[in-house]
């Protein structure tokens, strides 16, 4: 009996070793799929990250997009905008050159020295044209032509305001500014004088005058309220 009791015991380990074995293997096999499991949450982590960055960025592409065509129609209501003036301001010349010429020969009447109603007429309608047709620099020196030849001509006022206009144009702001207030100092009622008025503003702006400009604007509207010059200033004011 005493030799059997190793022998049975010798069996029994015999029989515990690939249940024993058994045991290691499914550790590894758990250890192994923790490991994948952690890798893959890793790589899904990584992929929402990639997801949420790309988002963002998409979000600031649209946000860019949107933002560039907001500029880009604010720039574009400018340009029509500025043809509309420009259209406006021929159209403006074409009329003022017609009553020009009707009261032509009613100012000519009261001409210091006998001039020639018709060449006058001509010279000052010459420097007209040259400013409709954007030649700005040729339209001023006309018009200090014109000014120089006839000191007592009918058409000075017109003359001083179509200059300022050019010598505005071509940035000779100075004489612009000396054109416009020519007129509204020899000529304050005359037709011309909101206009004018409104181009000395202009002027005063184009010097960065801001403040000047915002007085003359104002005043622009208190002398002459019921001007076309008036209806701008009080636009560029922000009255109603």
């Amino acid at each position: 009996m005493k030799r059997l009791v190793p022998l049975v015991a010798l069996l029994a380990l015999s029989s515990a070793g690939p249940a024993h074995a058994g045991l290691f293997d499914d550790a590894e096999a758990r250890r192994q799929i923790v490991e994948m499991r952690q890798d893959l949450e890793s790589q899904i982590a990584t992929a929402r990250n990639g997801q949420l960055e790309l988002a963002n960025q998409n979000q600031q592409l649209r946000d860019e997009v949107a933002r560039l065509r907001g500029q880009l129609e604010v720039v574009l209501n400018e340009v029509e905008s500025l043809k509309q003036r420009q259209r406006d301001f021929y159209v403006d010349l074409d009329n003022r050159l017609r009553q020009l010429e009707t009261a032509a020969a009613t100012q000519q009447a009261q001409a210091q020295a006998p001039v020639d109603p018709a060449a006058e007429s001509a010279e000052y309608e010459a420097g007209l044209n040259l400013l409709k047709e954007g030649k700005a620099r040729e339209a001023l020196a006309a018009f200090d032509a014109f000014i120089g030849k006839h000191p007592s001509s009918g058409f000075l006022p017109g003359a001083h305001f179509w200059a300022g206009n050019a010598a505005l144009q071509v940035k000779e702001v100075s004489a612009a500014s000396n054109h416009f207030n020519t007129v509204l100092g020899k000529w304050p009622n005359d037709a011309m004088a909101p206009d004018a008025m409104l181009g000395l503003a202009n002027s005063q702006q184009a010097m960065g005058d801001a403040r000047n400009s915002q007085r003359t604007l104002q005043s622009l509207v208190e002398r002459y309220p019921s001007s076309n010059a008036a209806q701008t200033a009080k636009q560029r004011l922000g009255k109603r």
